[in-house]
Protein backbone atom coordinates (compact mmCIF):
# COMPACT_ATOMS: atom_id res chain seq x y z
CA UNK A 1 0.00 0.00 0.00
CA UNK A 2 1.11 3.13 -0.40
CA UNK A 3 2.58 5.88 2.18
CA UNK A 4 -0.52 7.42 2.73
CA UNK A 5 -2.98 4.29 2.90
CA UNK A 6 -4.45 3.40 5.53
CA UNK A 7 -4.14 0.83 8.01
CA UNK A 8 -5.37 -2.92 7.82
CA UNK A 9 -7.97 -2.21 10.80
CA UNK A 10 -9.19 1.24 9.59
CA UNK A 11 -12.47 1.70 7.33
CA UNK A 12 -11.49 2.32 3.74
CA UNK A 13 -13.82 5.03 1.93
CA UNK A 14 -15.78 3.52 -0.84
CA UNK A 15 -17.55 5.25 -4.23
CA UNK A 16 -19.75 3.01 -6.17
CA UNK A 17 -22.04 4.66 -9.05
CA UNK A 18 -25.15 3.19 -9.92
CA UNK A 19 -26.02 1.84 -6.07
CA UNK A 20 -29.75 1.86 -6.13
CA UNK A 21 -30.20 -2.17 -7.37
CA UNK A 22 -28.63 -4.96 -9.38
CA UNK A 23 -24.84 -5.58 -9.34
CA UNK A 24 -24.55 -2.02 -7.60
CA UNK A 25 -26.31 -2.91 -4.63
CA UNK A 26 -24.55 -5.77 -4.31
CA UNK A 27 -20.67 -4.34 -4.83
CA UNK A 28 -22.73 -1.53 -1.84
CA UNK A 29 -23.51 -4.21 0.25
CA UNK A 30 -20.24 -6.23 0.25
CA UNK A 31 -17.94 -3.23 1.18
CA UNK A 32 -20.06 -2.54 3.92
CA UNK A 33 -20.21 -6.12 4.94
CA UNK A 34 -16.26 -5.81 5.26
CA UNK A 35 -16.51 -2.87 7.05
CA UNK A 36 -15.78 0.02 5.19
CA UNK A 37 -17.54 3.24 4.37
CA UNK A 38 -19.44 3.37 0.95
CA UNK A 39 -20.89 6.31 -0.47
CA UNK A 40 -22.84 5.73 -4.08
CA UNK A 41 -24.84 7.43 -6.24
CA UNK A 42 -28.27 6.94 -7.94
CA UNK A 43 -29.84 8.80 -10.61
CA UNK A 44 -34.15 8.33 -9.69
CA UNK A 45 -34.92 5.60 -7.61
CA UNK A 46 -34.79 6.57 -4.31
CA UNK A 47 -36.70 3.88 -2.90
CA UNK A 48 -34.33 1.40 -4.22
CA UNK A 49 -31.91 3.73 -2.73
CA UNK A 50 -33.37 3.53 0.53
CA UNK A 51 -32.78 0.11 0.27
CA UNK A 52 -29.55 -0.84 -0.74
CA UNK A 53 -29.06 1.76 2.56
CA UNK A 54 -30.77 -0.59 4.82
CA UNK A 55 -29.71 -4.01 3.16
CA UNK A 56 -26.16 -2.35 4.03
CA UNK A 57 -26.87 -1.92 7.84
CA UNK A 58 -28.19 -5.15 7.82
CA UNK A 59 -25.28 -6.63 7.01
CA UNK A 60 -23.17 -4.51 9.52
CA UNK A 61 -22.22 -1.25 7.58
CA UNK A 62 -23.12 1.85 6.43
CA UNK A 63 -23.72 3.00 2.89
CA UNK A 64 -24.92 6.56 2.13
CA UNK A 65 -27.09 7.22 -1.12
CA UNK A 66 -27.26 10.46 -3.12
CA UNK A 67 -28.92 11.86 -6.02
CA UNK A 68 -26.20 12.46 -8.68
CA UNK A 69 -25.71 12.52 -12.37
CA UNK A 70 -23.12 11.02 -13.51
CA UNK A 71 -22.86 13.11 -16.93
CA UNK A 72 -22.79 16.24 -15.30
CA UNK A 73 -19.37 17.80 -14.34
CA UNK A 74 -20.48 19.95 -11.19
CA UNK A 75 -22.53 16.82 -9.39
CA UNK A 76 -20.03 14.85 -9.95
CA UNK A 77 -16.82 17.29 -8.60
CA UNK A 78 -19.70 18.43 -5.89
CA UNK A 79 -20.30 14.34 -4.54
CA UNK A 80 -16.85 13.53 -5.16
CA UNK A 81 -15.79 16.81 -2.85
CA UNK A 82 -18.45 15.91 -0.15
CA UNK A 83 -17.08 12.82 0.17
CA UNK A 84 -13.75 13.31 0.36
CA UNK A 85 -14.48 16.48 3.11
CA UNK A 86 -16.00 14.42 5.31
CA UNK A 87 -14.17 10.93 5.51
CA UNK A 88 -10.73 12.89 4.88
CA UNK A 89 -9.79 10.45 1.53
CA UNK A 90 -11.15 7.98 -1.59
CA UNK A 91 -9.83 4.68 -1.64
CA UNK A 92 -12.17 2.86 -3.89
CA UNK A 93 -14.10 4.01 -6.78
CA UNK A 94 -16.65 1.36 -8.45
CA UNK A 95 -17.63 3.01 -11.74
CA UNK A 96 -20.70 0.45 -12.45
CA UNK A 97 -23.76 3.08 -13.62
CA UNK A 98 -25.09 2.10 -16.32
CA UNK A 99 -28.23 2.36 -19.14
CA UNK A 100 -29.16 0.65 -21.72
CA UNK A 101 -31.32 2.20 -25.01
CA UNK A 102 -31.55 -0.21 -27.46
CA UNK A 103 -32.34 -0.44 -30.98
CA UNK A 104 -30.44 -1.46 -34.37
CA UNK A 105 -28.09 0.78 -35.54
CA UNK A 106 -30.01 2.13 -38.65
CA UNK A 107 -32.42 2.98 -36.55
CA UNK A 108 -31.48 4.21 -33.45
CA UNK A 109 -31.86 7.73 -32.38
CA UNK A 110 -28.97 10.19 -31.91
CA UNK A 111 -30.67 10.79 -28.46
CA UNK A 112 -30.20 7.54 -27.61
CA UNK A 113 -26.54 6.80 -28.33
CA UNK A 114 -25.89 10.08 -26.88
CA UNK A 115 -27.66 9.03 -23.41
CA UNK A 116 -26.23 6.05 -23.27
CA UNK A 117 -22.39 7.45 -24.01
CA UNK A 118 -22.95 10.17 -21.42
CA UNK A 119 -24.19 8.17 -18.60
CA UNK A 120 -21.79 4.86 -18.95
CA UNK A 121 -18.63 6.30 -20.55
CA UNK A 122 -18.72 10.03 -19.50
CA UNK A 123 -19.70 9.57 -15.65
CA UNK A 124 -17.03 7.04 -15.44
CA UNK A 125 -14.89 9.44 -16.88
CA UNK A 126 -15.79 12.35 -14.62
CA UNK A 127 -15.90 10.27 -11.24
CA UNK A 128 -12.12 8.55 -12.23
CA UNK A 129 -11.26 12.79 -12.79
CA UNK A 130 -12.25 13.67 -9.94
CA UNK A 131 -11.50 10.75 -7.14
CA UNK A 132 -8.39 10.00 -8.93
CA UNK A 133 -6.82 13.50 -7.35
CA UNK A 134 -6.62 12.60 -3.82
CA UNK A 135 -5.89 9.08 -4.40
CA UNK A 136 -2.78 10.77 -6.38
CA UNK A 137 -2.11 12.73 -2.70
CA UNK A 138 -2.19 9.12 -0.82
CA UNK A 139 -0.51 7.38 -3.41
CA UNK A 140 -2.86 4.89 -2.88
CA UNK A 141 -6.09 3.80 -4.74
CA UNK A 142 -8.51 1.20 -6.74
CA UNK A 143 -10.57 1.89 -9.43
CA UNK A 144 -12.81 -0.93 -10.77
CA UNK A 145 -14.76 -0.30 -13.66
CA UNK A 146 -17.88 -2.65 -14.63
CA UNK A 147 -17.87 -3.39 -18.28
CA UNK A 148 -19.65 -5.75 -20.06
CA UNK A 149 -19.11 -9.29 -21.79
CA UNK A 150 -20.30 -7.57 -25.10
CA UNK A 151 -17.59 -4.85 -24.51
CA UNK A 152 -15.40 -7.45 -26.17
CA UNK A 153 -17.78 -9.76 -28.39
CA UNK A 154 -20.59 -6.91 -29.22
CA UNK A 155 -24.20 -7.49 -29.39
CA UNK A 156 -26.69 -6.65 -31.71
CA UNK A 157 -29.31 -4.47 -31.31
CA UNK A 158 -26.66 -3.10 -28.59
CA UNK A 159 -24.08 -0.10 -30.36
CA UNK A 160 -24.45 2.55 -28.36
CA UNK A 161 -24.08 0.19 -24.89
CA UNK A 162 -21.67 -2.00 -26.63
CA UNK A 163 -19.45 1.15 -27.46
CA UNK A 164 -19.70 2.56 -24.15
CA UNK A 165 -18.37 -0.50 -22.71
CA UNK A 166 -15.92 -1.12 -25.12
CA UNK A 167 -15.03 2.76 -24.23
CA UNK A 168 -14.72 1.96 -20.44
CA UNK A 169 -12.02 -0.81 -21.01
CA UNK A 170 -9.95 1.37 -22.87
CA UNK A 171 -10.18 4.07 -20.23
CA UNK A 172 -9.25 1.18 -17.75
CA UNK A 173 -6.21 0.49 -19.56
CA UNK A 174 -5.15 4.19 -20.33
CA UNK A 175 -5.90 5.31 -16.57
CA UNK A 176 -3.91 1.75 -15.13
CA UNK A 177 -0.93 2.96 -17.39
CA UNK A 178 -0.89 6.87 -16.30
CA UNK A 179 -1.88 6.08 -12.18
CA UNK A 180 0.39 2.76 -11.95
CA UNK A 181 3.36 4.72 -10.51
CA UNK A 182 0.83 6.69 -7.72
CA UNK A 183 -0.19 3.51 -5.98
CA UNK A 184 -3.64 3.17 -7.93
CA UNK A 185 -4.59 0.37 -9.95
CA UNK A 186 -6.97 0.45 -12.57
CA UNK A 187 -9.10 -2.92 -13.47
CA UNK A 188 -12.37 -3.71 -15.34
CA UNK A 189 -15.22 -6.57 -14.53
CA UNK A 190 -16.89 -7.63 -17.34
CA UNK A 191 -19.97 -9.18 -16.33
CA UNK A 192 -21.74 -12.10 -18.46
CA UNK A 193 -25.36 -12.99 -17.78
CA UNK A 194 -26.02 -11.89 -14.75
CA UNK A 195 -29.27 -12.66 -12.33
CA UNK A 196 -30.76 -9.06 -12.34
CA UNK A 197 -34.97 -7.26 -12.19
CA UNK A 198 -33.58 -6.70 -16.34
CA UNK A 199 -32.53 -10.77 -17.40
CA UNK A 200 -35.43 -12.26 -15.25
CA UNK A 201 -37.53 -9.79 -17.39
CA UNK A 202 -36.64 -11.63 -20.61
CA UNK A 203 -39.21 -13.94 -22.14
CA UNK A 204 -37.99 -17.95 -21.10
CA UNK A 205 -37.23 -18.52 -24.57
CA UNK A 206 -34.63 -16.10 -24.71
CA UNK A 207 -33.66 -16.51 -21.29
CA UNK A 208 -32.80 -20.71 -22.26
CA UNK A 209 -31.31 -19.63 -25.78
CA UNK A 210 -28.47 -17.37 -23.36
CA UNK A 211 -28.57 -19.90 -20.72
CA UNK A 212 -26.62 -22.99 -23.52
CA UNK A 213 -24.28 -20.68 -24.70
CA UNK A 214 -23.16 -20.33 -21.26
CA UNK A 215 -20.52 -23.15 -20.63
CA UNK A 216 -21.58 -23.54 -16.64
CA UNK A 217 -25.10 -23.63 -17.98
CA UNK A 218 -26.45 -20.95 -15.53
CA UNK A 219 -26.62 -17.39 -14.76
CA UNK A 220 -24.32 -15.52 -12.42
CA UNK A 221 -25.24 -13.65 -9.34
CA UNK A 222 -24.69 -10.06 -8.16
CA UNK A 223 -23.01 -11.30 -5.44
CA UNK A 224 -20.38 -13.30 -7.84
CA UNK A 225 -19.61 -10.06 -9.31
CA UNK A 226 -19.00 -8.13 -6.23
CA UNK A 227 -16.97 -10.51 -5.09
CA UNK A 228 -14.92 -9.91 -8.33
CA UNK A 229 -15.08 -5.79 -7.85
CA UNK A 230 -13.81 -6.55 -4.25
CA UNK A 231 -10.74 -8.55 -5.08
CA UNK A 232 -9.83 -6.47 -7.10
CA UNK A 233 -10.17 -3.71 -4.89
CA UNK A 234 -7.66 -5.52 -2.07
CA UNK A 235 -4.24 -5.46 -1.63
CA UNK A 236 -4.13 -9.41 -2.61
CA UNK A 237 -4.72 -7.66 -6.61
CA UNK A 238 -2.29 -4.45 -5.84
CA UNK A 239 0.10 -6.17 -8.92
CA UNK A 240 -3.10 -6.50 -11.19
CA UNK A 241 -3.75 -3.29 -12.94
CA UNK A 242 -5.11 -2.70 -17.08
CA UNK A 243 -6.92 -6.00 -16.75
CA UNK A 244 -10.12 -7.01 -17.53
CA UNK A 245 -11.57 -9.79 -15.14
CA UNK A 246 -14.45 -11.85 -16.82
CA UNK A 247 -17.01 -12.98 -14.59
CA UNK A 248 -19.48 -14.64 -17.01
CA UNK A 249 -19.47 -18.85 -16.80
CA UNK A 250 -16.97 -19.07 -19.80
CA UNK A 251 -19.61 -17.16 -21.83
CA UNK A 252 -16.33 -15.06 -23.70
CA UNK A 253 -12.93 -16.93 -23.48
Amino acid sequence: MGEAAMSADSPRTIVVTGGSKGIGRAVCIAFAAAGDRVFFNYASDQEGARETEQLAREAGGLADGSRVDVSAEAEVASFIKRVQEETGRIDVLVNNAGITRDGLVVRMRATDWDRVLDINLKGAYLTTRFAAKPMMKQRYGRIVNVTSVVGVSGNPGQANYVASKAGMIGLTKSVAQELSSRGITANAVAPGFIETDMTRSLPEKSRQAMLERIPARRAGTTAEVAKAVLFLASDEAAYITGQVLHVGGGLYM
